[in-house]
């Protein structure tokens, strides 16, 4: 029997005069407030997802589930979208990595929204794909048939907001934005207040799941453009992923973005440093436990040693798989 859990068996004996000299039963109690805070601390990092619902959140719950023991601990994080997210990353305390797409950061580059964020942001791995879905009410067929309607982009700086502004910048349809979050945003489909909703997610996406046939909502297809495929990859939607959306044998083309695991690009003399460079090799060293049945399917799709053109990987992460 332990030390404290001795002493609490006596106070009970004795009775209340001893119990009130009683220490807490924890075992940490031995420890200062100062000591435990600082070993928290040193096995504990947060990572930023998008979305309640998103891909990203679920990915980051199975970390926080399948790497959590005496020496690591993850915080999933919901946080505000894309854009906010790489603001936090690069901020705030607490955040020590973020599930960004691969297009915003992107995005951000080309427009120097943050000055050398190439050289900011460092990347431990490429994740998985999302796919781009566009669900259009009945009287549209046509991607083109959405110019001048009102198409909602998900809230303003998500994912999905910059990937929906891109893709019909690119296919030069001018269409009027509305920032409703998903929920909202279906509803607002389903009664014709919008012509239709764009969302960014892995396939296949919970929001769509229940959709009866009844409603005679539907999936556009997206045409693998040039232009497009400069930034994006090809990708399709089946009945398989939406079987009340989509008929039997029915391919609907769309376009994949890619998420990575991005972090600070910290210097190797940093706390934070070899906080996140322990993380990256228990990761690395247990992703067979990510492969099971019942995680996330974009699993699945990841593959460590898959370069990100334009991006630095970050060092121990490189390292590692130098040696593996």
């Amino acid at each position: 029997m332990s030390k404290s859990l001795r002493y609490y068996f006596q106070c009970v004996v004795l009775g209340t005069a001893c119990i009130a000299q009683a220490a807490p039963i924890d075992e940490r109690s031995a420890n200062s407030p100062t000591q435990y805070a600082e070993q928290a601390n040193k096995k504990t990092v947060g990572i930023l997802a998008e979305g309640i619902n998103g891909t990203a959140t679920h990915i980051a719950a199975d970390m926080a589930t399948v790497m959590d023991s005496d020496d690591s601990r993850i915080l999933a994080i919901i946080g505000k979208g894309s854009i906010q997210n790489i603001d936090d990353l690069l901020h705030l305390k607490g955040i020590d990595m973020a599930i960004v797409q691969l297009d915003v950061l992107e995005h951000l580059k080309r427009t120097s929204a943050y000055k050398d964020i190439d050289k900011r942001i460092n990347y431990i791995t490429k994740l998985y794909n999302e796919e781009f879905h566009l669900l259009a009410g009945p009287e549209i067929t046509q991607l083109n048939q959405l110019a001048n309607r009102k198409v909602n982009f998900d809230v303003k700086s998500s994912g999905t907001a910059i990937t929906a502004a891109l893709l019909f910048e690119t296919l030069k349809v001018s269409v009027e934005p509305t920032y409703f979050d998903q929920t909202t945003a279906l509803e607002k489909l389903k009664i014709g207040e919008i012509a239709a909703l764009a969302y960014v997610t892995g396939k296949p996406a919970s929001l769509f799941e229940k959709i009866p046939v009844t409603d005679k909502l539907h999936f556009l297809a997206v045409d693998h453009t040039p232009n497009l495929l400069e930034t994006y990859l090809p990708s399709s939607l089946n009945n398989k992923d939406y079987p009340s959306l989509i008929q039997d044998k029915q391919d609907i083309k769309t376009i994949a973005v890619s998420s990575i695991l991005a972090v600070y690009s910290w210097k190797s003399y940093y706390n934070r440093y070899q906080k996140i460079a322990n993380f990256t090799i228990n990761f690395f060293n247990h992703f067979n436990a990510f492969q099971p049945v019942g995680r996330h399917p974009k699993w699945q799709e990841v593959n460590f040693s898959a370069n990100v053109p334009g991006w630095t990987r970050f060092p121990p992460a490189q390292e590692w798989l130098e040696h593996h």
